[in-house]
């Protein structure tokens, strides 16, 4: 009644596949994926710690970029982050919105370096998000 399959099941063949026989893609483990989330991660926030630089020079700020910039490129095995010229991007209107990002990309960072067990890019994560903190506290009371 039935005619018997004559071909490979879709089922084996996309088990073949998850087994790893096909090296048509590359495997990371979780710890190789963790570090590349927390490079991207550290790199955003360089990019928008070189944004705040811009609009508002500071000598903490550009402690925190260099030591930001030191962090990705351990994670990146030496590869360093591309870097924006310093230059104005814009009046001080934007300031508050450009520490809003940079707080939130400081958590994201945060939350990676908690989960990878990465002690020294969890302590500077939470650094900067403490420093995004404060310098969003007296706009944010005066607003109220």
């Amino acid at each position: 009644m039935y005619e018997p399959i004559r071909t490979a099941s879709s089922s084996r063949s996309l088990h073949s596949t998850m087994a790893g026989t096909t090296p048509d893609f590359p495997h990371r483990s979780r710890e190789e994926e963790l570090d590349i989330q927390l490079a991207s991660h550290l790199a955003a926030l360089l990019a928008v710690t070189d944004e705040l630089r811009a609009l508002a020079p500071s000598a903490d700020l550009d402690t925190a970029a260099d030591r930001l910039a030191e962090q990705v490129a351990r994670l990146r095995a030496g590869r360093t982050s591309a870097r924006a010229p310093l230059t104005a991007v814009g009046g001080q209107s934007n300031l508050a919105a450009v520490h809003h990002r940079a707080h939130a990309l400081a958590g994201r960072a945060l939350v990676v370096a908690a989960s990878r067990a990465d002690t020294a890019a969890a302590i500077l994560a939470a650094e900067r998000m403490d420093a995004h903190a404060a310098a969003l506290e007296p706009r944010e009371l005066a607003s109220h």
